[in-house]
């Protein structure tokens, strides 16, 4: 008699249009994006590890990591709404971003150090910045540039007197000898440069030994988004942490899911990159403040740089433009590797 009353009430429960109870977390779910500075590789491993193992759809959120490319401007796609959340160049593109009026605001910075370098061939014509003077140099306009040009103030060197030009994939031009000088990341470019020209053959110019030091790989999303979502800003803030903790503690399967994205890297170059990001993001800040920790300090040391030497039109606004309260929401705990 019980079976027979529990099915008459299931019964007339659908009758009358009655449907079981979606799932919270299914009902949650937000979908939103991750737009990164470059193609899939180590250097944004934390973020697809925490896509693999289910981090960001724990907090709700649906999330689709689309690759950057040469020259893309990762600040633009996300001021105009294409894009929630990107993995722009570094603090001198968001500086760069906010004095153009995009309405982009960085949420966590990554490399706590300048990531890369300029090099030179021994054998060439440039063995100082002030050498850059009439000849040809290759960066990415996606903040490098701006690297670049405030180093070149330094000595006195307009960036006009330069030949710069966009940088493209291959490095192949820098090692036949086509273009003088190369930007390459420590933890990428000078790994294939080191391989193919010998390390002992080559100059390399530090931005950090000019005076000129750039937080990079920096979290951004719009003005709205901080404003209006602030809870999604932290889960996203929260998974990435997580993933990028994994990453580092298991690096042998986090590379593995790197190469299951992209199974022609080069493996070996790969598990050097992850060691190399893992020394930029835990160097200064990253070491006390944990991962994603904003330096406000070093950040205005560059704003002003930046400013002195031209490359804005002045000052920008840090506490406009650099907002560590998401990041901060985390325990630190959850954040020191």
């Amino acid at each position: 008699m019980f079976k027979r009353r529990t099915f008459l009430v299931a019964f007339a429960a659908a009758s009358i249009g009655l449907q079981a109870p979606v799932p919270a977390v299914a009902q949650d779910m937000v979908d939103a994006s991750l737009r990164l500075k470059w193609l899939t590789q180590a250097q944004f491993a934390g973020f697809y590890v925490a896509l693999e193992k289910g981090y960001y759809k724990d907090e709700g959120i649906n999330l689709t990591i689309n690759p950057g490319g040469p020259n893309l401007l990762t600040e633009n796609l996300v001021a105009t709404g294409a894009d929630t959340f990107g993995l722009s160049g570094g603090t001198d593109s968001v500086f760069a971003a906010r004095d153009k009026g995009l309405p982009v605001v960085c949420i966590g910075v990554a490399h706590q150090v300048t990531p890369f370098v300029f090099v030179s061939h021994k054998d060439g014509p440039v063995q100082s910045v002030a050498d850059f003077k009439g000849r040809t140099a290759t960066t990415w306009f996606t903040g490098a540039n701006h690297v670049l040009s405030a180093m070149l103030s330094k000595v006195g060197v307009s960036p006009s007197d330069v030949d710069i030009q966009p940088q493209q994939v291959s490095v192949t031009p820098f090692v036949d000898k086509q273009v003088d000088v190369v930007t390459a990341t420590r933890h990428n470019e000078l790994y294939v440069i080191n391989e193919r020209v010998g390390k002992d053959n080559l100059n390399l110019f530090v931005p950090e030994d000019s005076g000129v030091s750039f937080p990079r790989d920096t979290l951004i999303v719009s003005e709205t988004t901080a404003a209006e979502k602030p809870e999604l800003v932290e889960k996203f803030l929260r998974a990435s942490v997580k993933g990028w903790r994994e990453a580092f503690a298991n690096e042998s399967e986090a590379i593995d899911i790197i190469m299951k994205i992209s199974p022609t890297l080069d493996r070996a170059q790969q598990e050097f990159m992850l060691r190399e990001v893992r020394t930029l993001m835990t160097a200064g800040k990253g070491s006390t403040d944990g991962l994603f920790a904003i330096d406000k300090a070093a950040v205005g040391s560059a704003n002003d740089l930046l400013a002195e030497y031209g490359v804005i039109s002045k000052p920008v606004e840090l506490d406009a433009a650099f907002n560590a309260s998401f990041i901060e929401s985390i325990p630190l705990e959850e954040r020191r590797l």
